[in-house]
């Protein structure tokens, strides 16, 4: 397992988002002849490109060390059966209880890590 190393922690915020309302924080490019982001004058915000992404090694991998790969259906746990060493399954959203449980069930037969395992599954000491 790779030890999850990032270079860059914080978004990148969109110049003058923090000056005015209308302009939403996430990144664009600044395309102004004369915008100093752009021409990258000290003191001002660093500019998205290249340098700031991280290692190929570690790019996409949660802190747990491993890649999350989402599940619809139980028949999607299959793809990780050779994989569960990689591979973390996250449950979607959409997804209810009965079928849940099922994937759970299948998950644990097949050691594979769900990581919301806990998410939408009720204890039968609740229902009642």
């Amino acid at each position: 397992m790779v030890r999850v190393v990032k270079k860059k922690v914080n978004r990148f915020k969109r110049h003058h988002s923090d000056r005015h309302k209308r302009v939403g924080e996430s990144w664009r490019k600044p395309k102004g002849i004369d915008s100093v982001v752009r021409r990258r004058w000290r003191g001002q915000i660093k500019m998205a490109n290249i340098g700031f992404g991280n290692a190929k090694v570690t790019r996409n991998v949660h802190p747990d060390g491993l890649k999350h790969f989402n599940i619809g259906c139980e028949k999607d746990l299959e793809l990780l059966l050779m994989h569960n060493t990689k591979y973390a399954a996250v449950i979607g959203a959409k997804v209810g209880q009965r079928v849940r449980t099922a994937i759970l069930a299948r998950a644990k037969e097949l050691d594979i890590k769900v990581v919301n395992a806990k998410a939408k599954v009720r204890k039968e000491e609740d229902e009642q």
